[in-house]
Order: structure tokens, then C-alpha cells, then sequence
């Protein structure tokens, strides 16, 4: 493998896939002339735990943090710093890509939502779902009826009461499409069927079926409650102006440049698994944006920044020796290379396998990272999901031999450049992958490394990076579109499956099923893990599900983990990430030595 080029443009990570991100920025575009042609306004300015109740939740142990060696701390949980905590000072934060909103379906808005809304529940080190703004909650026996006592008093940051009422608008207007939210509609849309109070401090959640993951999906900043008001002001206000009842208020979005957080004085609604109770330290959070991943960590080295988000590879050593470095590895699904199964080459099953034997992406994934990602065999889920099945980490070792053998058998011979053809059609494959939104720079080299071992066995692979916009057109959302392209979902639930495997058909296409791969049998397993609270039930049905796609079908291969990585200085103490999926959480954030 070669070393990777630190020249490449940088890239950086949405929650979902390619296809994902088009469907939750066409929802976007889409409020945005409505609001446009009503207002002259643009909606988007710029670019198995116990709860409290003795409810059994159905999760079960996340693992996030990879080992790793040197000053790399594993935060998927609160760990409490040792010295004396200390009000006062601005913590400058620098982050990628700029949002479209301050809320909404995408993983990089959900890190945003934590820190200025407050969710029912929160998940902690190793899985356990723990009161939040939910101080208890119970289930029915047949578990579709789920009852949440909310703590009293809490109040948003306009001064609206958090109260049972607003619990459940909250649910009402996660559901309706002009919330710009379709990540949390993919959740819980379809097992939705009714919320009501009960009384100030008592709501009542009704499924029309089973839902195990309901707790550790509803701990997701995507479900951050937000005020009445906010709704009320419509799509402008839900993307440019939410107010929650966080640690932080959102004093001013500067497009462009970054977020200014103010400190809520009055926070005292904290969950169960923070560092501590009360307001925040900081007196200030500054949420900037800085593209370029050598800048980024340059900034953190002249001080222009306290933290920064994404370490690169190169100076990962580095940064372990001077820093506080934060490693999660993101549960959900992982990178994964999507075969186009309906059309294209990769029709033929034999073509698909041998795509998969034909490249050595264990080999690539270590040089390209530098050791720092893991890699991830597993296409359908990433190794720190629960009920992931490690029996598929080995599927489809390299193996060029049996690559070409493959190929020969369905018909495919090489010509006199080493390509392949058949029926006088070259072996050609288009993969997509989205430039500046889904792949890190040792991503695009890992593909680099790929499509050169691809070529020695007869595959012609043309890699097509998509800037931003190009992700949302028309043109590359349907079968026809591409043969292969590369994508993950952060979620701490084997669950996510039934939305990445829910049919793509022509009248209701399914736009995160990239394989466009259908089948009844593998729906109605997920359907029963989801429905499953014991986790021998989870891990064969899902597990099941995973070797299905993985293995039996080969309509995905998997390739490396998904992460979240900090380099903190060594100055500011208390910064964590959470474990639902990685968000970087600083209301328990202080200097050293801060009067």
C-alpha cells in the first residue's frame, strides 16, 4: 500500500449515505422555497439497560472506544477529571463541514442539537439508557405503551415550560415532514401511533408494534426537545433559530465562519451520566468551521483552538503525545462499499464476489489510516454495534485467485489491456462517493489503493467524487446512476438495518437501500429483532439479517469503521463524547487554573 497523499481534498462525514444526504437536503431545498415564496426568507441560511422505571429497553452493550496506544482515551461514557472545576472562559471548538441547519436528520446537526436541547434519555458507557429529562419510565407487558415521568421545573431558554405537552408536540412534529427531520421519521415513523399526557410531569407513548430500541434511539441528539414556540415558527425557525433547554443557548450562527454558544445560567437538567449538575463552566462555546484537516489541527497548535474534531492520520502519533486524543468508533453501519444488485455487472452475484476477493482492503484501510481506523469486514454493521456478528468479519478475505476464477465463470475474459469483457462490453464500474461530505481524506486513498487492485484483476473502476450539491441532483438516484458507492448510518441499534434494507421499489423508493436490494425474508428478520427484549432473540435474527447481505448476497462489503475523533488541549479538562453515537459534549468542559 502506498502512503497516502495529504494533498487530497478534504472530505468529511455525514451520518448516512450519499443517497441519505440527497433525500434529507431535497427536504430542505424543498421548505426552503416554500419559505421563500411565503416569506423572502431562506429556510437554511448558508451553505438490555434499566431504567429509572424497571423498564427493560432492550439495548445492550455499546463498546466504542477502540484501544489504541499513547494518550488515546476511550469516552464513550463521562469520565471525571481529577482537580477543581472553575466557572468561566470560551471554549473554541473546531469542527468540519458547516451544516445546513442547527437541527435536523443529519449526524453533524445532531452534534450541534446536543448542545443547546435536552432528550428524555441518555446512553452511558457500555450501553445502560439512564434518566434524562425522563426521570422513569415503564412499559406494558405487550410493550406498546411506554409511560415517561419528566422532571419538574424544567423550563426552555425562553422560558417556556418543558412539560409533558412539549414532550409530546415534540412527537407530533418529529413526524410531519416540514420538521426537516426524516432521520427520526426512518425511527420510529412507522411504530409511531399516538402521544398524550397524562399530566404535567406524565406522557404516554402508544406503538402500533413492539420497539426494543425505542430508549437507546430516542438518546440520539436527533430527538433533543425543543421548545413549542420553535415549531410554531416553522421550517426558518426549527433551522435557523431552535431553542431548547440545554446547557447552551444559540447567541448568533455566522454562516460561513461559525456558531456562538452562550451559557444557559439556569441549566439544572443534566443527565443522570454528565460530570456534573448545574450550568456549564464555559461562559461561551465558539463552533467553527475549519474545511482543510492540516489548518484545523494547526489551529489547535497555535492556540487559535482549544479542541478540534477529526485528527488527521498523519499527525495522529502526534497529537497522542501532546494531547488529549478522543477516539470513538461509531456503532451503526460502517463504511461500506454498496454493489448495485439490479443493475450493471454487479447483477451477476459471481461478479459482486469477486469485486469482494479481488482487493485487499484490510491491507488498504491500515496503510491509508496509518492505524488509526479500524477496519471492518462486517458490510452490514460496524463492529461496535450491539448484536453484531463477528462471524462475518473474515467474508471475502483477499484473494485474487479466486477473483479471476470467478470472473471466468461468469463469462468475463481479459483482453489484451488486462480489462475484462464480455459480449464485447468492457468490465467497467463506476463508483461514487461523495467528496466533502461522506469520505475522509485515508478514505479516498483507501479507495485509490482499491481500484488499483481491482485493475490487476480485470475490473475497469472509475472513481467519481461528487461535491456537495452534486449529491442531491436527480441524476444520481436511481439504479441506472452507478454501480457501486461508498456510505455509513452512526446508530446504536443493530435496528438501523430496516431502514438501510427497506425496499427500493420505482413508486416508493427506499433512498438509503443503495444495493437496491429487496427481499421479504430479510425485512421480517430485522422486523423481529427489533421486536426481540431477550439478546439471544436479537443476535440470531439480526445476525441472520447481517449474514444475508453480507455474505449470502454479497450486496455489500465492508471496508472500515466510522469515528469520531478529538484532540483536546491539555489545559481544558471534562470534554466527552457521548456513546449513542459519538457526540463531542462540553457543558462539563473547564480550564485549569480559571478564576
Amino acid at each position: 500500500m502506498r502512503k497516502k497523499e495529504r494533498k487530497l481534498p478534504v472530505l468529511v462525514h455525514p451520518n448516512a449515505s450519499p443517497r441519505a444526504l440527497r433525500t434529507h437536503l431535497t427536504v430542505l431545498a424543498a421548505a426552503a422555497v416554500a419559505l421563500a415564496l411565503a416569506v423572502g426568507l431562506s429556510a437554511c441560511g448558508g451553505s438490555s439497560a434499566t431504567g429509572a422505571g424497571g423498564a427493560t429497553d432492550g439495548s445492550s452493550s455499546v463498546p466504542g472506544a477502540t484501544a489504541a496506544s499513547g494518550n488515546v482515551v476511550g469516552t464513550e461514557g463521562a469520565t471525571k477529571p481529577t482537580g477543581t472545576p472553575k466557572s468561566g472562559g470560551t471554549i473554541r471548538y473546531a469542527h468540519e463541514m458547516e451544516t445546513p441547519c442547527l437541527t435536523g436528520g443529519w449526524i453533524q446537526e445532531a452534534y450541534i442539537e446536543r448542545q443547546y436541547a435536552d432528550n428524555l434519555v441518555s446512553e452511558t458507557k457500555g450501553g445502560k439508557i439512564v434518566p434524562w429529562l425522563a426521570t422513569s419510565w415503564k412499559t406494558s407487558p405487550d410493550h406498546l405503551t411506554w409511560t415517561f415521568t419528566l422532571k419538574p421545573g424544567v423550563k426552555f431558554t425562553n422560558g417556556e415550560p418543558l412539560d409533558a405537552k412539549a414532550v409530546v408536540d415534540n412527537f407530533y412534529a418529529w413526524l410531519n415532514p416540514e420538521t426537516l427531520n426524516p432521520t427520526v421519521q426512518t425511527y420510529i415513523g412507522e411504530y409511531f401511533k399516538s402521544a398524550k399526557v397524562i399530566n404535567p410531569t406524565t406522557f404516554q407513548l402508544t406503538l402500533s408494534k413492539p420497539y426494543a430500541p425505542l430508549l437507546p434511539v430516542i438518546s440520539q441528539g436527533y430527538f433533543g426537545i425543543l421548545s413549542p414556540s420553535t415549531y410554531k415558527g416553522g421550517a426558518e425557525a426549527v433551522c435557523n433559530e431552535p431553542v431548547g433547554s440545554g446547557p447552551f443557548i444559540v447567541q448568533k450562527w455566522t454562516h460561513g465562519q461559525n456558531i456562538t454558544f452562550v451559557r444557559n445560567d439556569n441549566y439544572d437538567s443534566a443527565p443522570q451520566n454528565a460530570i456534573h449538575q448545574g450550568p456549564a463552566y464555559a461562559e461561551k462555546l465558539i463552533w467553527s468551521y475549519v474545511d482543510d484537516p492540516t489548518t484545523r489541527y494547526g489551529s489547535l497548535t497555535t492556540g487559535q483552538s482549544n479542541v478540534i474534531y477529526d485528527v488527521p492520520g498523519p499527525d495522529w502519533a502526534t497529537a497522542q503525545n501532546e494531547y488529549e486524543v478522543q477516539q470513538y468508533i461509531t456503532p451503526g453501519r460502517p463504511d461500506t462499499l454498496d454493489l448495485n444488485t439490479i443493475n450493471g455487472p454487479f447483477k451477476d452475484q459471481k461478479v459482486r464476489e469477486a469485486f469482494a476477493y479481488g482487493a485487499d482492503r484490510k491491507a488498504a484501510v491500515e496503510s491509508a489510516f496509518e492505524g488509526k481506523t479500524p477496519y471492518n469486514g462486517n458490510g452490514a454493521l460496524s463492529q461496535t454495534t450491539p448484536n453484531f456478528n463477528p462471524d462475518l468479519e473474515d467474508t471475502w478475505p483477499y484473494d485474487p485467485q479466486k477473483a479471476e476464477q470467478l470472473l471466468d465463470q461468469a463469462g468475463w475474459k481479459k483482453n489484451a489491456d488486462g480489462v475484462r469483457e464480455k459480449d464485447g462490453k468492457p468490465l467497467d464500474i463506476l463508483l461514487i462517493y461523495g467528496a466533502n461530505s461522506i469520505i475522509t481524506n485515508e478514505g479516498a486513498t483507501v479507495l485509490q489503493d482499491l481500484q488499483a487492485q481491482w485493475k490487476e484483476v480485470g475490473f475497469d473502476v472509475t472513481l467519481k467524487p461528487l461535491a456537495f450539491a452534486e449529491l442531491f441532483a436527480a441524476e444520481y438516484t436511481k439504479p441506472t446512476s452507478y454501480d457501486a458507492t461508498i456510505g455509513y448510518w452512526t446508530s446504536p441499534t443493530a435496528g438501523v438495518m430496516l431502514i438501510t434494507w427497506r425496499p427500493w421499489n420505482g413508486k416508493e423508493p427506499n433512498a438509503y437501500n443503495n444495493p437496491f436490494y429487496n427481499d421479504p425474508h430479510l425485512i421480517s428478520l430485522i422486523e423481529k429483532g427489533n421486536a426481540s427484549f431477550t439478546e439471544a432473540d436479537k443476535d440470531k435474527y439480526y445476525g441472520e439479517a447481517q449474514e444475508i447481505v453480507t455474505k449470502k448476497v454479497a450486496a455489500v462489503v465492508g471496508v472500515y469503521t466510522q469515528e469520531t475523533t478529538l484532540a483536546v488541549e491539555p489545559n481544558l479538562k471534562g470534554v466527552w463524547l457521548e456513546a449513542s453515537q459519538g457526540e463531542p459534549v462540553f457543558s462539563d468542559a473547564y480550564f485549569e487554573g480559571q478564576s
